[in-house]
């Protein structure tokens, strides 16, 4: 998105919607930061119905 955003922007010159480009980087990081507490929940959920604490499983 970068590569795009800047070959974009340097081909549009002050026409490029950098407002809207910004928009677009929050929508992405509100998903992402969706798609990690949802992982998160369900992994506690599925440790939990197994007989598991969350806090006591250790990674490697």
């Amino acid at each position: 998105m970068a590569a795009l955003e800047g070959a974009l922007s340097h081909a549009e010159g002050t026409d490029f919607p950098s407002e809207t480009y910004e928009q677009m980087y929050a929508s992405i990081r509100r998903l992402l930061d969706f798609t990690e507490e949802e992982a998160t929940r369900l992994q506690e959920k599925i440790l939990h119905s197994g007989g598991l604490e969350p806090g006591r499983v250790r990674r490697g």
